[in-house]
Order: structure tokens, then C-alpha cells, then sequence
């Protein structure tokens, strides 16, 4: 055998390699990848169910539930380790092709029975891959049939949300999971005139647990009593004392459940909770507004005035501290970011901060792609980019792959490119520095520990940002350019 030549199935030579590579570099390529209609290439984005999952994780005793394949839930789960560094518990009741044809009612049944008895979750988030929602499985039905036959207890919680993986993506799944578990635990909990005097705040879909950390810090400067809905702080990131604790932290299901009686709620993602506003503003007590994440000073400034107006707070010293901290340290490095071209990838709603502190420190946030969006999303960045000289001739992508950024990178070159760890093939392929922001990111530690909002995260940001562009003067420049100063 090890004297038979195999014979390839097409011969390519190396010429025709190199021949190709050049040309996918060049315009007439990039005109005929941005002219596909019918393919994606390397979306940046994950489907819904991940979304749902963790949505799941930021409430106390949750076991994530999949009503799906094995497959599936094995992705989920794999995604949140590799990201979080953190074990990622979730069950699924493994759906086949017997469920494919029959229904996956048998497979609830058992997986339910099953993971209350072993697990014993003080609540189980029920959510759906492609399989059953495509064979149309009735997830209310089902539920309520196990209740029936004592598989599970008729009290215990289980909330579930329809997410299929073949519609949407994972900032629709964590809304719909989201709201879901709202509406459960606050049934029949809402009472005239009560008011908890909490604020609700819900930060969305977020793989930064520090981001969480920083609101919270923010919130005990300003002396205000709130509940995070819902708070992966600690899920995703629990210390390591030698003792497995399948669920370290979460908002208090209690807590979760007093949202109807808040005083106030705000969302800082309007586009990951846009169906639990609205189920908010529907059944809840109390205001409700929804604001932009709190990238940089100015919109910083615009969340903690907001609380300060709720709550008839004074702005404490030592967030008017950090703020000058923040303005000193964007002072000292302006000059580094200053007219930089930058390309970015992600979330509505991650975009949109990160465009908003771009523009701040006078840097231009040239390419703007985000693979699902509405026309609304497009509008408001538009508006924003509109606002700043910086934001002239910058341009916004929309319901764009991956594969288009890197034409994009090739004909049209940018300083740095931020966004997740997949956007690394492209920044390699076209020798352009890449700031890893977003969720996943897999190939740097700690970065999901490390704030982006706020005043501290206004700092953290642009000194990565700054310190990237200083490592690569001093790695490229000449001897005699090799300077103690920069």
C-alpha cells in the first residue's frame, strides 16, 4: 500500500494557486463576492438557542434544558467553555430520527424526569434547536403533560422559548428566553400600588462578565437598590476553590420575580431585548427606557444621569473621579487613535458603543458590518456616524458575512480591525491588526473579564486599542525609529 500513488481527484498547480489567491485580493473579486445573493460565508453571528442559553445561565439554580439534539447542545455548551473558560452545564434530551418522525414528546419526557431527579435545578429553561421546531413540537403541550404525570414537580418553574437555529440569531434567542422567564416567574406577582423602590436593569446579550461588574459598581456608588436581570457574573465566573458548584450565582429567582412591581427598569441593549421591553412596558409597574450601551464618556454620562434623574441621586465624587480619569487618559493618548481608519464586526448593539467611543477619540469607524440587521439599526448608526466630522465617508454593512469584510480588508484597507476571535483569518490573510471584542472570543484569555463600559471600561478600551498600534511601531520600525518614547 505504500507503494500506491494517490491520485487526486483534481490536479491544481501551484501556479493556479497563487494565481487565485492574488485575485480574491483584488476589486473585480470583491464586486462579484459582494454581488452573491444566495450564499453566506462565516456569518458573525451564532444562532438563536446559544442566545437562550445564556439568558438561562443568568439566573439562580437554572439548568439550561435543549430540546434538540445532542449535536446541538454539544455546541452550545463548547462555544460558552472555550469562551468563558468555565464549565457550561446544560442537558438536552437528545432528539433522533425516532423524534423526528413521532415528535420529541418521549424525549422531554425522560430528559425532564431525568435532569429534575439529578440535577435538581430550582428552575429548568426549556429552548429549541432546528429539529423540533421544524417538525412543529408543541413545547406548551408537552410541558404541561409531564406536569401531569408527576415527571416533574407541578410548581417548578419551567419557562421555555421557541428558538430555532435556522432564523435569527443568538441576540433574538437570549430575548426570547429572556422574556420567557420574566413572564414565568412574575405571574400572578404584579399588585396595585406596590413598588419595590429596585431599579431592573438588563444588560443584554454580554460575554464580558466585567461589564457586569462595572454596572454594578455603579450602582452601589449611586446607592441604588437594583436587580440585574439576569446576572452571569459569577455563572461564568466563579472562583476556583477546589469544589464543583453546578450553579455558582444568578439573579435570586425572587428578585427576578419583582420586576412587575420595580420602580424603574432600563435595558442597555435595545436590539438583544427588544420583546422583553416590550413585555415590559405591557406588564410591569414603573418606568421603562431603554438606553445605549455605556461605551465611552458620553454615553457613560448619558447612564448614570439617568439614574441619577430615577432615583433623585447626587452624582458621588468618586464617579466624577473616574470620569476625569477617563478624560485625562483619552487626553494622553488621543494622538494614537486620532484619524485611524478602523473596521468592526458584531452585535447591533456592541457596534453601536464601540462607534460612539471611536468617534469620541477622533478615530474614523470606516467599515460597519453587522450580518443581521434591521433598517432601523441601520438608520441610528447612520444618524450617529452623521454626527461626528470622523464619521464622513464611513461606511455602514449590513447583512454581511465575513467573507465580504475580508474583501473588504483587501481592497479597501483599514489601521485595526475589531471584533470577535473570527474575524482572525481575515485580519491574517490581509496583514491587518486585529483587537479582539465581542463574544466568542477563544484565542485570548481573560479579555471577558477585563470592562468595556464605563469610565474604567473607556480606559481599559483605549488602552488596548493605543498599546496595539505602539507593539507594532516598535516591531516594525527601523533601528534607528526604535524609540523609548513613543
Amino acid at each position: 500500500m505504500s507503494e500506491c500513488a494517490i491520485k487526486k481527484v483534481t490536479e491544481i498547480s501551484g501556479e493556479e494557486v497563487k494565481k487565485i489567491s492574488e485575485w480574491i485580493d483584488t476589486k473585480e473579486y470583491a464586486e462579484k463576492n459582494f454581488a452573491r445573493e444566495a450564499l453566506v460565508i462565516n456569518p458573525a453571528h451564532a444562532c438563536q438557542p446559544l442566545g437562550a442559553q445564556l439568558a438561562a445561565y443568568g439566573f439562580e439554580g437554572t439548568l439550561p434544558f435543549v430540546h434538540g439534539s445532542q449535536g446541538c447542545a454539544s455546541y452550545y455548551r463548547s462555544t460558552f467553555n472555550r469562551h468563558f473558560r468555565e464549565p457550561a452545564p446544560a442537558v438536552s434530551d437528545a432528539m433522533t430520527e425516532d423524534g423526528a418522525v413521532f415528535g420529541g414528546q418521549n424525549n422531554l419526557f425522560e430528559g425532564l424526569e431525568n435532569a429534575y431527579t439529578l440535577y435538581k435545578p430550582k428552575m429548568t429553561a426549556i429552548f429549541t434547536s432546528c429539529m423540533p421546531e421544524v417538525i412543529g413540537d408543541d413545547l406548551n403541550a408537552y410541558i404541561k403533560n409531564a406536569k401531569q404525570k408527576e415527571l416533574i414537580p407541578a410548581d417548578h418553574p419551567t419557562p421555555y422559548a421557541n428558538t430555532p437555529s435556522f432564523s435569527g440569531t443568538h441576540i433574538h434567542g437570549y430575548d426570547a428566553m429572556l422574556k420567557a422567564i420574566l413572564a414565568d416567574l412574575s405571574a400572578g406577582k404584579k399588585a396595585e400600588g406596590k413598588c419595590s423602590g429596585k431599579l431592573n436593569l438588563l444588560p443584554g446579550f454580554d460575554g464580558n462578565v466585567g461589564n457586569l461588574r462595572e454596572y454594578k459598581k455603579i450602582l452601589a456608588a449611586l446607592e441604588i437598590p437594583y436587580v440585574l436581570q439576569a446576572d452571569i457574573s459569577d455563572t461564568m465566573d466563579s472562583p476556583l476553590d477546589g469544589k464543583y458548584n453546578p450553579y455558582p450565582g444568578g439573579t435570586r429567582l425572587e428578585d427576578a420575580a419583582e420586576i412587575v412591581n420595580a420602580k424603574a427598569t432600563i435595558s442597555l441593549q435595545k436590539y438583544s431585548t427588544l420583546n422583553t421591553m416590550k413585555w415590559v412596558k405591557a406588564e410591569c409597574s414603573g418606568s421603562a427606557d431603554v438606553l445605549p450601551l455605556p461605551f465611552g464618556v458620553k454615553k457613560t454620562d448619558q447612564f448614570i444621569l439617568k439614574l441619577s434623574e430615577l432615583f433623585d441621586k447626587p452624582i458621588p465624587e468618586s464617579l466624577k473621579a473616574e470620569r476625569g480619569h477617563a478624560v485625562d487618559a483619552m487626553t494622553d493618548a488621543h494622538q494614537y487613535l486620532h484619524n485611524k481608519k478602523f473596521a468592526l464586526f458584531g452585535d447591533p448593539d456592541y457596534l453601536l458603543g464601540l462607534v460612539s467611543f471611536l468617534l469620541e477619540m477622533g478615530a474614523r469607524p470606516y467599515h460597519i458590518l453587522c450580518s443581521r440587521a434591521s433598517k432601523k439599526f441601520t438608520k441610528e448608526m447612520q444618524a450617529l456616524i452623521d454626527e461626528s466630522p470622523y464619521g464622513k465617508g464611513c461606511n455602514i454593512w449590513t447583512n454581511k458575512d465575513l467573507w465580504h469584510l475580508r474583501s473588504l480588508l483587501a481592497t479597501d484597507p483599514v489601521d485595526m480591525l475589531i471584533g470577535d476571535t473570527h474575524g482572525k483569518f481575515a485580519a491574517r490573510d490581509t496583514n491587518t491588526p486585529h483587537l479582539r471584542v465581542g463574544f466568542p472570543i477563544i484565542d485570548r484569555v481573560n479579555l471577558h473579564r477585563s470592562p468595556i463600559v464605563g469610565y474604567s471600561g473607556a480606559i481599559n478600551l483605549l488602552t488596548q486599542i493605543a498599546n496595539k498600534f505602539l507593539d507594532i511601531k516598535d516591531d516594525t520600525c527601523e533601528d534607528r525609529f526604535f524609540e523609548m518614547m513613543r
